[in-house]
């Protein structure tokens, strides 16, 4: 595959999670977000099968875009499961925890990733996914007590769901496909399709998504923004350095994820210390403190180059993981500790809606950089200079958001810890 086709397998899932991931949050609290979140493990178990089994690229995108469905289920509850099961004082510590299970998952994913793909081949990366999901399945089932749907009984709005997910739809592929007419032209229908949607909303009895959240809750607003801004600069830097090391410095599969392994262990070490943290010390200033050590690490990027050492790599790669680590838990305190019980679900949705948003338009910026520069060429050693150049732009774009993030992070305010 070219390297943007290569993006498009990054970027319909995340598509697809993105579109859905509110509509889920909303129908968890109303109709249970176990429920919501066994679906969502059912539907990746069976997008995985069919990537496994793929014999085209179309059939690998549009699997994913199916992957993505499931995730968003997912994505919308595990998060609210977790502050449903706790206690307000405990929230932080929890959060800690379940942040840093995701990124011990993150750590082990590259390492076995790499080693699945140098000797089994990559099918099975997602033939794996299946007794995965039939454990995660089983112990949902048989071991996850309660089902919280506080706003049982709510009508759910299927009219602000369809205008939000076309919205987003439109506005993130046509971003993707930028610079184009036809990719602008679709971003700013998708763009004025939100804005309608915000106004849909403030006119409905039981909106899928409480504007007033963001309206007169700067602590939900801005933490919000934090974590969009952070996974928009952030989302991508694995994917150019997967590219980078295998490409460039020639490292094998297996070796690429050994040197990426070191980013997200840092992040599971420090993410529940942070998370600890955050119940005794305002989540601005830890998210805000992570923010700017996130900045470092991009500025560090930018000076990579095809002679640049391994330590250097390893270095800079430790520095992001101890900026992502004391900005995540603290910053998803932060969102859930701003609303009532019964919008657990929709702020769990709003968090992931946060980070799949970031990290579509990440990709975006990813993919116009490499189509302005490289377009559908592979990455070879004739073009390998254009390739160090699109990562350098890509990473000072991705410091700049950063920095702004910093003034999103603070400007939160405190939060109301009852």
């Amino acid at each position: 595959m070219p390297a943007v086709y290569l993006g498009w397998v990054n970027t319909a899932f995340l598509l697809a999670a993105a579109t859905f991931v509110i509509p889920f949050g909303r129908l968890s609290d109303i109709y249970g977000r176990k429920r919501i979140f066994i679906s969502g493990v059912s539907v990746l178990l069976c997008a995985s099968l069919l990537i496994g089994s793929a014999v085209s690229s179309m059939m690998i995108i549009l699997s994913r875009v199916l992957q993505g469905f499931g995730s968003s289920m997912i994505f919308a509850t595990s998060m609210p499961i977790v502050v449903s099961a706790v206690s307000p004082e405990e929230r932080g510590r929890a959060l800690g925890i379940t942040t840093a299970a995701v990124y011990f998952g993150l750590s082990t994913g590259p390492f076995v990733g790499g080693l699945i793909t140098q000797h089994l081949g990559w099918r099975f990366i997602f033939w794996l996914n299946i007794p995965l999901c039939l454990i995660l399945l089983s112990v949902a089932f048989f071991m996850l007590r309660g089902d919280w749907a506080e706003a049982r009984g709510a009508r759910f709005d299927m009219a602000g769901a369809a205008i939000l997910g076309l919205s987003l739809l439109l506005t993130m592929y046509g971003f993707s496909n930028l610079p184009s007419g036809l990719a602008g032209t679709m971003t700013a229908i998708g763009i004025g399709g939100i804005v309608l949607f915000v106004f849909f909303e403030m006119r409905q009895q039981h909106p899928i998504l409480d504007i007033g959240l963001f309206r007169h809750n700067a602590v939900f607003a801005f933490s919000n923004l934090a974590a969009l801004i952070n996974y928009a600069a952030t989302a991508t830097v694995s994917f150019l350095l997967s590219l980078y090391l295998q490409q460039v410095k020639g490292l094998s599969p297996q070796a690429a994820g050994l040197v990426l392994i070191s980013q997200p262990i840092i992040q599971a070490v420090i993410s529940p210390l942070a998370g600890r943290l955050s119940d005794k010390i305002e989540p601005r200033t830890l998210a805000s403190a992570g923010m700017a050590v996130t900045l470092v690490g991009l500025l560090l990027l930018v000076f990579l180059g095809s002679g640049t050492g391994m330590t250097y790599i390893i270095a800079v790669l430790m520095v992001l993981g101890l900026g992502f680590g004391l900005f995540s838990s603290p910053n998803t305190n932060a969102i859930m500790s701003a609303v009532k019980r019964e919008s657990y679900g929709v702020a769990g949705a709003t968090v992931a809606s946060a980070r799949q948003i970031g990290m579509m338009f990440s990709m975006g910026i990813v993919m116009m950089i490499l189509s302005i520069l490289l377009g559908r060429a592979e990455i070879k050693p004739e073009n390998y200079p254009q390739f160090l150049t699109c990562m350098r732009i890509a990473f000072i774009v991705f410091a700049v958001m950063c920095f702004g993030g910093i003034f999103a992070s603070l400007a939160r305010g405190k939060i109301n810890r009852s």
